[in-house]
């Protein structure tokens, strides 16, 4: 099943794909949009492109588990995001992948303008590919 991940931010929004094996997450590319009325129709249209069968959103928690503001404009524009396209969307703990995005881009020496500009991207195949992870185990048990 092809599976398409969403990492939401405020200007930028990374999204990630897997092919029909669902073994590795890619990074897919970064819609820049500030407005959050615009964005649900652009992440449609990444949609659409990746031909996704399921969407894994990142859920941005707290780092004690709860949820906060943004954690509800996730779940919304989520639900949105299913009205929009007709595909189920997953909510992916997300805790930790902007560090780890960070420190991952630390390792290739990313740096400047170029760095900024593929956080977003890499934090989604992060998502990504923690979400297949927790499905491939969730079918071995």
């Amino acid at each position: 099943m092809i599976i398409m991940s969403v990492d939401l931010g405020k200007a930028r929004t990374g999204i990630a794909v897997c092919d029909k094996t669902e073994f590795l997450a890619s990074p897919y590319k970064v819609i820049f949009e500030k407005s959050p009325n615009k964005l649900p129709d652009k992440v449609a249209e990444a949609v659409q492109e990746t031909k996704a069968e399921l969407i894994v959103v990142g859920l941005p928690k707290n780092m004690d588990g709860s949820e906060g503001e943004s954690a509800i404009n996730a779940r919304e524009f989520a639900s949105k995001l299913t009205e929009l396209t007709g595909i189920e969307t997953v909510m992916q703990d997300e805790r930790g992948t902007t560090i780890t995005a960070h420190n991952f881009l630390n390792t290739t020496n990313t740096r400047g303008k170029k760095r900024k500009n593929v956080v977003d991207e890499v934090a989604a195949t992060i998502i990504l590919q923690n979400y297949l992870d927790k499905r491939k185990l969730s079918k071995e048990i």
